[in-house]
């Protein structure tokens, strides 16, 4: 069956998400990797990507590690910093998809306060045909649950499906679904899938 939707996920693969090197940057690396070990902060920040309000979850873990108090409130008070650059690459290739007129959806494990801000700040973030955003699904990748929410809501065939994620995890628990999945390690490598998938020329494509 020929591809109907492209689904891309958002972190690693519009926009880097990489919180350590924002911390890295700002307290320095011995530092981040003490608060690292001290507090789970990934664990706090799925959390808010399950549905809970994105300030409330921060400055409550705040509050229960004085010591690191000012630097988990920065997860927060500067979280474009934290989820930031932009993958240009990557925004080119939704748009050519859009521009052929291949339906273009995101699925993501993301905040609803923090979705909203980064679709404030990217405006690509506002260009697809349908987003799934798990904190308003009230449940995260790779739970097999967000998957099938997807197919109930587009009610597209799962093999029709092309899905881009940079977690194994979620790559394979979509192809448990049946969908189609592409491991994102850069946009290169996604641009030369989509390519071979007959949904782009190697030129549209190219960025």
């Amino acid at each position: 069956m020929s591809i109907q939707a492209v689904i891309f996920d958002i972190g690693n693969v519009l926009i880097e998400w990489q919180p350590e090197n924002f911390y890295d940057r700002t307290i320095g690396e011995t530092r981040r990797k003490a608060m690292f070990a001290a507090v789970d902060l990934h664990g706090m920040n799925d959390r808010i990507d399950t549905g809970e309000n994105f300030r409330d979850v921060i400055y409550e873990t705040a509050d229960l590690y004085p010591e690191w108090h000012d630097e988990i409130v920065a997860w927060h008070d500067n979280w474009i910093a934290l989820a930031s650059p932009v993958i240009g690459h990557s925004v080119h290739l939704l748009r050519a998809l859009r521009a052929k007129g291949v339906p273009v959806f995101a699925l993501t494990n993301f905040g609803v306060e923090s979705f909203d801000y980064a679709a404030s700040i990217y405006v690509f973030l506002s260009e697809f045909d349908r987003k799934y955003v798990s904190g308003h699904m009230k449940v995260i990748k790779p739970d097999a649950r967000i998957y099938e929410m997807v197919e109930e809501d587009c009610k597209l065939p799962p093999e029709s499906l092309l899905f881009a994620d940079d977690r194994q995890a979620n790559v394979d628990a979509a192809k448990a679904r049946g969908w189609n999945a592409h491991l994102f390690q850069s946009p290169a490598r996604w641009a030369s899938c989509l390519v071979e998938s007959g949904l782009l020329s190697a030129e549209e494509a190219a960025f």
